[in-house]
């Protein structure tokens, strides 16, 4: 059962403050690199149950007036064709995506940075498809020695060749695709250029992850962990911080690992650094919102273990390697958690070995759980739904929602005129099916009224299930 655990609009409220805070701390500008996702982070919802996943779209229309967005992308990105996982999407076309969801909710996004640029027909092609929608590029180049050559990175050789990009708002969120894009060079290459211009502007990251003022074990923060092992980010205690302030603070590796250098790079820019540590340079403010501690720690707990079975599944793909399952394994032994905690996970396992075959468990909002089973007509994800519909409707299981004489006609389609090869209905047109006979079946029309309260529930599946499930 969710219980919620954080307080979004105490969170919203807070962190539009601190950021407009840091603006003010600098005078004329300010570049938020954003890490994660700006919308749809589920990630986050899952483990801050009471998080919504468009918390930070949200946030920034509190600031809309004074910000606008910077996307950038890597052009080696481009060239190997690089593709999210979770979207199934290339970074390029994630980039276009990017552009009409900011403009659709009436955020400023009129540039896009291409860092790394070197001349190739697919980035070429790319840019000229930009600028055919009415999309500045702008392009920034491989500097050698970087990071570590500072005087030469700060230099009329280093981030002096980046073309600039003229900005209009005094809030510049620079945001990805992904990471590894070249977000935070983008920020200090701008910091540069503006800084020649007598603009007064200033760098701070935004991560909702890990928690800076969270314990270092804290399950939220081993959820990130879990979350990034195919990445090798680290969680750790900030030296800088507890050095300075003697006080703990959390970060992870890539970040403390390039502070001296990200510190040397604002100190030639700007004439001296604003920050004492990595976490200084942040402005998350989740860690202040956290209403419920536990309901937050067992959320992440069963997140961890979603992340190990999300692993498995990666992994058969031959997507990443196995070592990457072993380090959630050891993270869910150093946590004290084991598959079994997820409540989903025996009933799924136990329904597959009574019925020799695939199987779904459906964790409910009010702690219930049902299953389903794969059969000549349904996959198991279908039935799984069918059964969840049921429970949630107060509706006799004997009761047939939808006739075989309704699904076979269906069947014969797919394989005898669109080419499938499993008969099996699947959730999308096991929903299409209900929703026709909810015309007429009394017993159907409930059931698609209870669709709404599947949200937030939980399902484990004993096999990888196929995209459209």
């Amino acid at each position: 059962m969710t219980k919620i655990g954080f307080d979004n609009k105490k969170y919203l409220s807070m962190q539009s403050e601190k950021i407009e805070e840091r603006i003010h701390a600098f005078g004329d500008k300010l570049y938020l690199e954003f890490g994660g996702k700006l919308f749809d982070d589920y990630h986050a919802s899952r483990v801050l149950p009471g998080f919504e996943p468009d918390s930070k779209i949200k946030m920034l229309l509190k600031l809309k007036d004074i910000a606008e967005i910077l996307i950038v992308i890597n052009a080696n990105d481009i060239i190997k064709n690089k593709y999210r996982s979770d979207l199934g999407i290339t970074y390029d076309a994630d980039v276009i995506r990017l552009i009409d969801i900011f403009r659709a909710k009436g955020l400023y996004a009129p540039s896009v940075v291409m860092t790394m640029y070197t001349p190739q027909p697919s980035v070429d092609a790319f840019i000229k498809r930009l600028n055919l929608l009415g999309i500045k590029v702008y392009k920034h180049y491989a500097i050698e020695g970087y990071p570590s050559e500072v005087s030469k990175i700060v230099s009329e050789e280093g981030y002096g060749k980046n073309e600039y990009v003229p900005t209009s708002r005094r809030l510049v969120v620079v945001t990805a695709p992904g990471p590894g894009s070249g977000k935070m060079a983008t920020c200090l290459s701008q910091l540069y250029h503006e800084n020649l211009r007598g603009v007064k502007a200033g760098y701070a990251k935004f991560e909702t992850f890990p928690v800076w003022n969270l314990p270092l074990t804290h399950p939220v923060n081993v959820a990130y962990e879990a979350a990034t092992a195919d990445l090798n980010d680290v969680n750790m205690i900030d030296p800088y911080h507890m050095e300075h302030y003697q006080t703990l603070a959390v970060n992870y590796n890539r970040d403390v690992e390039i502070f001296p250098v990200v510190s040397a790079m604002l100190e030639k820019i700007l004439g001296y650094s604003p920050y004492k540590s990595p976490t200084d340079m942040g402005v998350n403010m989740a860690g202040y919102c956290l209403i419920d501690d536990e309901a937050c720690r067992q959320a992440s707990q069963a997140e961890i273990i979603r992340r190990y079975y999300s692993a498995l599944c990666e992994a058969r793909k031959g997507i990443i390697g196995k070592e990457v399952v072993s380090k959630i394994e050891l993270l869910m032994s150093k946590s004290g958690i084991s598959v079994e905690d997820r409540k989903t996970v025996y009933p799924a396992l136990e329904k597959a070995e009574q019925t020799g075959g695939p199987a779904v468990a459906i964790e409910l909002f009010d702690g219930r759980i049902v299953t389903g089973k794969t059969s000549e007509l349904l996959g198991a994800s279908a039935a799984g739904l069918l059964n969840a519909l049921k429970a949630l409707g107060g509706i006799d299981d004997n009761i047939q929602l939808i006739s075989p004489t309704i699904i076979e006609p269906v069947q014969k389609l797919k394989v005898n005129h669109m080419g499938a090869v499993n008969p099996r209905l699947h959730t999308d047109e096991i929903l299409m099916a209900l929703s026709i006979c909810a015309v007429s079946d009394p017993m159907a029309r409930l059931a698609v009224k209870q669709i709404d309260k599947l949200k937030n529930a939980q399902v484990h599946s004993t096999v990888i299930l196929s995209p459209v499930d």
